[in-house]
C-alpha cells in the first residue's frame, strides 16, 4: 500500500509522490527560540519524527530540516527585559529545545538553519518579489502585496476580504491592511546588532520570509512536504507559499499539520499560562513515556494533557518495557540489525500508510504483547521469540522500542514512582512466599488475588518470582 498523507492545501489524502523517487525532502517549521520549551512544542517534532522514521523505514532517504527563528520582536523584548544581549538569549534557549527534542528521542535533522545565519538569501528574494512587482518599500521596510497575487488564500480556503489586518504597520500607511512585512527597517531603541545592510536600509527579516529562504536553500524550489503545528497555517504558511510562488518557485508539493496540545479545552501556550515545561515533566515522568503520550493520538487530532494523560502512559510504557525485557530473558536479546530488517505485521503497515494511523498501529502492538505474554505463561518459545521481534520492530518505527540502546533500562525502575511500588510488591511477594513455606494457602492466595485486583501480575518460574503490571487495556 503507497503511503497516503492528508494534504491541508487540497483537504484530502493523496498519496506521496516524491519529486525523485526513493528521496523525500521535508521542510518542518521549528522553534522561535523566546523561552523555554513545553510539551505543547514537541508535538509536531515527535509527530514528524515518525513521518521520518516510517519513511526510512519503507526505503526513503529522507532530508529533514528544521528551521530556528533566532529574531524577532518578542525575542528582542524579552532579553531586553532580562539586561541580556538577544543573541545570547536566542542561543540558550535554542539550546534547551535542541536538549527537549533529544530527551524524547526526536532525531537530529539534517540541517537546523538559523534566520540570523541566512540574511543573504532572505535578501536576495525580498528584491526579486520588488522586482517583479509583489512587494514594495515603505519607509525602510518592505511588504508583500497581497492585491498582486491572486492565489493569495488558497492554502487555507480563505477569500482576501475576509482576512485580518497584518500588524506590521499601521494600517493606512499600507496599500492594503492585510500586506504583510518582508523585511523590517530597523527601529529606535533596537540594538545595532539587531539589524544588517540591505538595499532599503538597515534592518531585518519579517517572520514568514526566513521560511521561504531556507527551505529553498536546503531543499531547492520545489520539495516535498512542509510541516508544522495547526496554528501555523495562518498567517504563517499562508504567508510562505504566497511569497515563494510569486517568486516563481513551485514550493512545497504536500502540506501537513499537527494538531495542538491542550489542557482543559485550551491551546497549551505561555500566553495562557498553561504551558508545562519539558523539564518540569521529565522530573516526574520517564522520557520515552512523554514521547509515548505525544504520539499515541493521531496528528491531526487534539491532544489534551493532564497528569492522567501522563500516568497513563508512563504505565503503557512500563507494559511494554517489562514484556520485552521478560521475553529478553526467556529466548534471548534481539539485535538492532535483526529489529531494522523484521517484517512488518501487515495490520501495521497498513494503519501506518494510511496518514500515518499511530493509534490502530499501537493497537496491533498490544495485541502482539498480549499474544507474547500468553506464549510466555505456556512455555511456546516460538511465539515468544516471534512476538518480541514484532514488538520490537513495530516500536522502532515509532521511536519506542524499550530494546534500543536509546531507552534500553528505561522501564519499570525508572521513576521514583515505581521503585516505591516495586518496594511495596515485593514485601507482599515475600509475605506470600512465607506462607507458602508455611502451606498456608489460603493466605497465598489472597495475597496473589489481592495483587491481581490492584493489576499487578505474579509470575512463579524457574528464575524465582516476577511480577508486572497487568497488560489488559
Amino acid at each position: 500500500m503507497t503511503l497516503r498523507l492528508f494534504d491541508t492545501a487540497t483537504r484530502t489524502e493523496r498519496d506521496l509522490e516524491p519529486l525523485e523517487p526513493g528521496r523525500v525532502g521535508i521542510y518542518l517549521c521549528g522553534p522561535t527560540v523566546q523561552g523555554s520549551p513545553h510539551v505543547g512544542h514537541l508535538r509536531s517534532a515527535v509527530a514528524f519524527d515518525v513521518l521520518q522514521r516510517w519513511l526510512e523505514r519503507t526505503g526513503h532517504e529522507v532530508t529533514m530540516v528544521r528551521n530556528v527563528t533566532d529574531i524577532d520582536d518578542k525575542t528582542l523584548a524579552k532579553a531586553a527585559d532580562a539586561g541580556e544581549a538577544w543573541w545570547a538569549w536566542a542561543l540558550r534557549f535554542e539550546r534547551e529545545f535542541q536538549a527537549a527534542y533529544s530527551a524524547v528521542g526526536v532525531k537530529a535533522p539534517a540541517a537546523e538553519p538559523r534566520a540570523t545565519g541566512h540574511i543573504p538569501e532572505i535578501i536576495a528574494l525580498v528584491q526579486a518579489l520588488v522586482g517583479n512587482g509583489h512587494a514594495y518599500e515603505l519607509d525602510g521596510s518592505v511588504y508583500f502585496d497581497v492585491r498582486s497575487f491572486p492565489e493569495y488564500g488558497a492554502l487555507t480556503h480563505q477569500a482576501l476580504e475576509d482576512l485580518t489586518p497584518a500588524p506590521d504597520a499601521t494600517a493606512g500607511d499600507k496599500r492594503d491592511p492585510r500586506d504583510f512585512a518582508l523585511w523590517k527597517a530597523h527601529k529606535a531603541g533596537e540594538p545595532d546588532t539587531a539589524g544588517w545592510d540591505s538595499p532599503w536600509g538597515r534592518g531585518r527579516p519579517g517572520w514568514h520570509i526566513e521560511c521561504s529562504a531556507m527551505a529553498k536553500r536546503y531543499l531547492g524550489t520545489e520539495f516535498d512536504i512542509h510541516g508544522g503545528g495547526l496554528d501555523l497555517r495562518f498567517p504563517h504558511h499562508e504567508n510562505e507559499q504566497a511569497q515563494s510562488r510569486a517568486a516563481g518557485d513551485p514550493f512545497a508539493r504536500l502540506w501537513m499539520h499537527s494538531a495542538w496540545v491542550t489542557q482543559s479545552g485550551a491551546k497549551m501556550s505561555k500566553s495562557l499560562g498553561n504551558g508545562l515545561l519539558v523539564t518540569e515533566v521529565l522530573e516526574r515522568h520517564p522520557a520515552p513515556a512523554l514521547r509515548l503520550a505525544l504520539a499515541q493520538v493521531h496528528y491531526r487530532s487534539m491532544l489534551e494533557y493532564s497528569e492522567q494523560t501522563m500516568d497513563d502512559a508512563a504505565a503503557t510504557w512500563t507494559r511494554l518495557a517489562g514484556f520485552v525485557l521478560r521475553a529478553s530473558e526467556k529466548v534471548g536479546v534481539v539485535t538492532a540489525e535483526q529489529v531494522a530488517a523484521a517484517e512488518l505485521p501487515e495490520p501495521f503497515v497498513f494503519a501506518m500508510n494510511d496518514d500515518l494511523g499511530v493509534p490502530r498501529a499501537l493497537a496491533h502492538v498490544h495485541e502482539t504483547v498480549r499474544a507474547g505474554n500468553a506464549a510466555l505463561t505456556a512455555g511456546d518459545d516460538s511465539a515468544l521469540a516471534s512476538a518480541l521481534l514484532s514488538v520490537r520492530a513495530m516500536l522502532d518505527v515509532l521511536g519506542l522500542d524499550p530494546g534500543s540502546a536509546e531507552w534500553a533500562g528505561v522501564g519499570a525502575g525508572s521513576s521514583a514512582a515505581m521503585a516505591a511500588l516495586d518496594s511495596m510488591v515485593r514485601a507482599d511477594i515475600e509475605a506470600r512466599a512465607q506462607a507458602r513455606a508455611a502451606k498456608d494457602w489460603a493466605t497465598a492466595d489472597a495475597i496473589r488475588d489481592r495483587l491481581a485486583a490492584a493489576g499487578i501480575v505474579v509470575e512463579d518460574g524457574a528464575e524465582g518470582v516476577r511480577w508486572s503490571l497487568s497488560t489488559e487495556d
